[in-house]
């Protein structure tokens, strides 16, 4: 059963879904394949489908189904009711110390998970935290997250939160995502 549509992009909608058998809600995600392959984004689908279908972490969205149709795609996600940290920050100010550092921890140890996995993020924005009915946070958002060994090239993220490897171009590896998180920290504390 259908509810309503959360969230809305250029990749196509986000809606609210709930089970008929166990009464559960879910996050849906629907892609317009045509957008998808136009937008030259069919990588950091496949990437995003296959890590997540990898994994599984308290800390992490999970990802339940994938599905398409000749015209769509089709993910089955958490369903995370308290929104983006994102819009927590820009209600808040600023957070305490304690604050900052509960949903800094939660984040630590979903990195840490992942770079144990050699999956490095590379999306760190308090737009991709979502939280969820207790106040825990998620992330999500894998378009951009890759399996490395050593280091990769490709240029991508949120320009804001770029380590300074990123704009070099020397190549980047886990430290971005640690990179990263120092910036979140710093804008939770000082607004």
């Amino acid at each position: 059963m259908i509810f309503v549509i959360v969230g809305t992009g250029s990749y196509g909608h986000v809606l609210v879904v709930r089970d008929r058998e166990t009464s559960t809600y879910y996050a849906l995600k629907i892609f317009s394949i045509t957008h998808v392959v136009h937008s030259r984004q069919t990588e950091h689908v496949k990437s995003e489908r296959e890590i997540l279908s990898a994994i599984k972490h308290p800390f992490i969205v999970r990802l339940y189904w994938t599905h398409h149709s000749d015209q769509f795609l089709y993910m089955l996600f958490d369903y995370l009711p308290g929104g983006e940290l994102f819009s927590y920050m820009r209600r808040q100010g600023t957070f305490d110390l304690k604050t900052s550092l509960f949903y800094i921890c939660e984040i630590i140890l979903a990195f840490e998970y992942l770079h144990s996995l050699q999956i490095i993020y590379r999306d760190l924005k308090p737009e991709n935290i979502l939280l969820d009915a207790e106040g825990h946070t998620k992330v999500v958002d894998f378009g951009f997250a890759k399996k490395i060994l050593n280091k990769t090239f490709t240029t991508c993220g949120t320009p804001d939160y770029l380590s300074p490897e990123l704009f070099k171009n020397t190549g980047h590896n886990k430290s971005t995502d640690w990179w990263s998180l120092g910036i979140l920290l710093f804008e939770m504390l000082t607004g």
